[in-house]
């Protein structure tokens, strides 16, 4: 029964197979809890009681934050929804239960300055001329400038470059495709690359990955993370190091330097522009630490 569950989000309603893999670990976190496994999973023998209980559970004994466990419900939520569509229940006992109130966590961001010494740094290892060193480069250059996400990137072969290398189609969430433009400065840098791939034989089976591993392999995303940290903690960059920050310093630079908010949505592949909107949390924030420096009263009570 999950696992035609797992079936029918995968491929009908097309989550990506990292998504799937999160629903998949959440339920299994659950029916274990509950004693079952998950080839005896009966749905019948669960209570709206019980769902109370294991939130009280992941709220109080698991360590869990509010958001994490809203997720985790959501995955809870979806199976019940699937359950009952599919007349393997009568009603949905998840339909009432509501999700657990959490403030709203402003994206981290690196700022402009540490930005700039991060690509200071970058021209040294792109000069070298080694595979690896541009090609990690390349990596923390792309989430900067174009802002996609690192599935977007890990999954992105080179036959999604356009001819001139300005422009990289990409598979974001629910397998929707969209065309980000490449920066006119990044271009030489992929160039770069691709030759050294080609000089180096880096690639000489039939993977079409963008991102290689030194074998000629598609590099995993966890690999990727690993760099992107290493290069963040080179020049000292404080906070959360990710490809996610960098997605989300992609966006806050653009918001500060006049950028429209639409524009910014399209690019970052965004379904609603509510997703989007939470940049200006960001941008309202540098707004009144400008404030406070510069009016005669700003530092006053």
């Amino acid at each position: 029964m999950l696992n035609e569950f797992y079936d029918y989000i995968l491929t009908e309603r097309r989550l990506s197979p990292l998504t799937v893999r999160n629903y998949r670990r959440d339920i299994k976190g659950f029916v274990s809890w509950l004693g079952m496994s998950e080839e005896g999973f009966d749905p019948d023998k669960v209570r709206r009681e019980d769902i109370q209980e294991w939130i009280e559970m992941r709220s109080e004994h698991g360590g869990l934050g509010a958001a994490s466990i809203n997720r985790e419900l959501s995955s809870i939520k979806a199976l019940w929804r699937w359950l009952l569509r599919t007349s393997r229940v009568g009603r949905d006992i998840t339909a009432d239960i509501n999700t657990l109130k959490c403030g709203k966590r402003l994206p981290s961001y690196v700022a402009e300055g540490g930005m700039t010494d991060l690509l200071q740094a970058l021209r040294e290892d792109i000069a070298s001329g080694d595979f690896e060193c541009v090609r990690d480069a390349l990596i923390v250059v792309l989430f900067y400038t174009c802002g996609i996400r690192l599935a977007e990137l890990v999954g992105a072969d080179r036959s999604n470059l356009s001819a001139d290398f300005s422009a990289l189609k990409v598979r974001g969430k629910g397998s929707k495709e969209r065309i980000v433009p490449i920066h006119h400065l990044v271009v030489p840098l992929l160039k770069r690359y691709d030759e050294l791939i080609l000089l180096q034989n880096i690639c000489i089976s039939s993977e079409k990955a963008l991102i290689l591993t030194k074998r000629g392999e598609r590099m995993s995303m966890r690999t990727v993370q690993r760099i992107v940290k290493r290069m963040l903690d080179r020049v000292g960059i404080q906070g959360r190091k990710s490809p996610h920050v960098l997605r989300h310093t992609f966006a806050t630079h653009l918001l500060n330097r006049g950028a429209d908010l639409r524009e910014i949505q399209e690019l970052m592949g965004h379904s609603s522009l509510e997703s989007t909107q939470i940049y200006t949390h960001n941008n309202i924030v540098k707004l009144q630490e400008v404030y406070s420096r510069a009016h005669p009263r700003g530092d006053k009570e």
